[in-house]
């Protein structure tokens, strides 16, 4: 554990392949850039706008060519075009079997995660604190929210001992585990409120899925082990269409949407970076997380939108007390560390290599892809 340096989260172990057998296709691969890049400069912005009508009109049969996140001074574009994953969806037939929680605070004018759940057609709840329910059932359906009970908040072991009553949305996860555990459940979903979609990749294109089966297939996956006790999806940003990911990788930290079974003798805790600790000490016991590259989650960025952390702690702490609770958590594991202009935490998840999976079965059963791609533009 002396290794300081942070887990590449793109390590490719050797039998990875061999763990996605008889799994839905997952067919990508390293794409080499441009062999000859073309800079033109332009003396002022009309300049600008007269060259990209008329490229678009006489180059590009009239599509918009200039797309996507780009800055004020710098545009690039493919020639021939390379058609947009936007066009583009996967549709399904299948639905989570197991039930699927959203913790929200301050979120009742723009939940993104409840919406995007809404266009898959899966079932959910969303768990939220009694003073804004009735702000929360204006945009959903009271039959799916549930409120915290206080004594979850009261009972929530927040790591340090101090006089700030702030919880965070641990109390949440744990009242959502709780209840999935009464209902009869044997795993949960618990999501952050604000994922923008759910995507797959695949052809080395990222598209958006139009129902549940990811939640269902990334299921039948955890099914076949008896000790992968934490999953979920990678972050879609994370990956570029251009390079190749393994469909999955074992044993890192699973952020914002994590299916966990219920037996797991651990519970959230910590006012901050909860998700990486119950992560981290799963691991700690021998334990295995899973990750996948096949199927993304679209996450907007921490500190975007309003509401959730963003208010109660960043807005005015920034984002360093966060990453130093998770290094006094494990010392051993996370450093604090200023990158992308801010705080940032590393861990150093690769002490975790000889937790190796164990199948229930060296009988693979076949989750077979239903999933249909559509173009929708």
């Amino acid at each position: 554990m002396n290794n300081p340096e942070q887990d590449t989260l793109f390590d490719i172990p050797t039998d990875i392949e061999q763990h996605w057998k008889q799994m839905p296709e997952y067919n990508n691969e390293e794409i080499e850039g441009p062999e000859i890049t073309w800079k033109f400069k332009f003396r002022n912005k009309d300049d600008y706008e007269d060259f990209k009508a008329k490229v678009k009109d006489y180059l590009y049969n009239g599509e918009k060519c200039i797309d996507g996140q780009q800055s004020d001074k710098e545009k690039q574009s493919w020639y021939p075009l390379i058609e947009k994953s936007s066009n583009y969806a996967y549709y399904g037939n299948k639905h989570p079997r197991f039930p699927v929680y959203i913790v929200s605070k301050g979120r009742f004018t723009n939940n993104p995660t409840s919406r995007t759940l809404n266009k898959m057609n899966v079932n959910y709840y969303v768990i939220v604190e009694k003073d804004e329910y009735d702000d929360y059932k204006k945009i959903i359906d009271e039959k799916k929210l549930l409120i915290l009970p206080q004594k979850y908040k009261k009972n929530y072991d927040m790591f340090w001992k101090d006089d700030d009553p702030r919880t965070g949305p641990g109390p949440a996860r744990n009242f959502a585990w709780e209840h999935s555990i009464e209902q009869g459940f044997d795993y949960h979903w618990v999501l952050d409120d604000n994922i923008e979609s759910f995507e797959r990749f695949n052809n080395n294109k990222k598209v958006q899925c139009l129902s549940g089966d990811p939640f269902y297939i990334l299921e039948d996956f955890v099914l076949r082990y008896t000790n992968i006790v934490i999953s979920g999806f990678a972050y879609a940003n994370f990956l570029h269409w251009h390079e190749y990911r393994p469909p999955i990788k074992f044993n890192t930290r699973i952020y914002s949407c994590l299916l966990i079974q219920n037996k797991l003798p651990l519970r959230w805790r910590g006012r901050y970076n909860e998700d990486t600790d119950i992560c981290i000490k799963a691991m700690k016991m021998g334990l295995c997380t899973v990750q996948t590259n096949i199927f993304l989650q679209g996450k907007m960025s921490t500190q975007k939108l309003g509401g959730g952390n963003t208010k109660e702690f960043y807005d005015n702490e920034g984002t360093k007390k966060k990453s130093q609770m998770l290094e006094e958590m494990h010392p051993d594991v996370c450093k604090v560390t200023w990158k992308f202009n801010r705080w940032h935490h590393h861990c150093n998840y690769k002490i975790f290599a000889d937790n190796k999976p164990i199948l229930k079965s060296k009988i693979y059963a076949t989750t077979p892809d239903n999933m249909v791609l559509k173009k929708i533009k």
